[in-house]
């Protein structure tokens, strides 16, 4: 770093600087020659730093350095502490090989790496070439903080989705529990086979549809699981699930009856009472097998 700086004559008569204040033009004046400048117009200099060279309080130091950042002449990073004069290179560029190394050499002790990427657009600004091959853009630090954020962000899934198991495991015990209650209290105890039955049917009926299955069977002095199963068993096929699917079954039925509903609805009745009629045979068989195929829980 050389020992000090050149200020072209014709400063004191720039039209900004002119219409700058006696406390800008000197603060300007200092970002351009204080201890810490630099060839290529980035360095760092600490708000510290500047308090103690200018006698300027920090309140201040932190006004000046928004003015000129709207002013647009100046880039400060708070993270790394480094500013970057935006026009310093538009009146301070050397074509020397000396200088332009000494250039290149600064740029990779930058830590703002953004920085660089502003640099070499003026650089192109004003067609000032520099050797771009050697020169760190920070490339390895952006790979490394997206490999970091891409893993956050998969344990940020993981924990979502981990959660989300938990909430649908509380709710299937929960909701399940609703059915086991009402087969406890109107079939009996429940075993692992029934336990599998009851996840299933929880799956595809509706509770309150459940509790009316079960109505039906202990009104039918029929209630176990086979007669149970069976009545679902014919509602499922008619695309019935839910306590109102059934109401506008029954509804859609009584409908269709028109004129001749009391004819109809003997035909509903005897349709019911083969929705609700004991199991074949042949169905408990089936069934049985069915049961002893199954593992228990």
């Amino acid at each position: 770093m050389a020992v000090y700086r050149h200020i072209h004559i014709d400063f004191w008569q720039d039209g900004f600087v002119l219409d700058l204040t006696p406390e800008e033009k000197y603060f300007y004046m200092y970002l351009m020659t204080n201890s810490k400048t630099s060839q290529c117009g980035i360095y760092e200099l600490p708000k510290r730093i500047m308090e103690t060279e200018t006698g300027y309080n920090r309140e201040t130091i932190e006004k000046l350095i928004s003015r000129f950042k709207e002013y647009e002449k100046i880039i400060y990073c708070e993270e790394t502490k480094e500013i970057f004069l935006l026009n310093w290179m538009k009146h301070n560029k050397a074509n020397s090989p000396q200088v332009k190394k000494c250039i290149e050499k600064e740029l990779n002790k930058i830590k703002n790496k953004e920085f660089i990427g502003v640099f070499l657009d003026v650089c192109k600004e004003i067609k000032y070439s520099i050797d771009t091959l050697s020169i760190d853009y920070g490339e390895k630090e952006k790979e490394k903080q997206k490999e970091k954020e891409e893993k956050k962000e998969k344990e940020k899934y993981k924990e979502k989705d981990e959660n989300e198991k938990s909430n649908l495991s509380m709710y299937i015990k929960n909701n399940i529990s609703q059915y086991a209650k009402l087969y406890e209290e109107n079939i009996g105890l429940i075993n692992g086979i029934a336990s599998e039955w009851l996840i299933e049917v929880s799956e595809n009926v509706d509770v309150r549809l459940f509790k009316k299955a079960l109505e039906i069977a202990t009104c039918n002095s029929c209630c176990n699981q086979g007669y149970v199963n069976g009545i679902l068993k014919q509602w499922r096929s008619n695309n019935i699930r839910s306590l109102e699917d059934l109401n506008a079954y029954k509804l859609n039925k009584d409908k269709k009856g028109g004129a001749n509903h009391d004819k109809y609805q003997r035909a509903v009745d005897e349709e019911e009472q083969e929705l609700y009629r004991k199991p074949t045979e042949k169905e408990l068989k089936e069934f049985k097998k069915f049961l002893e195929e199954n593992t228990k829980i």
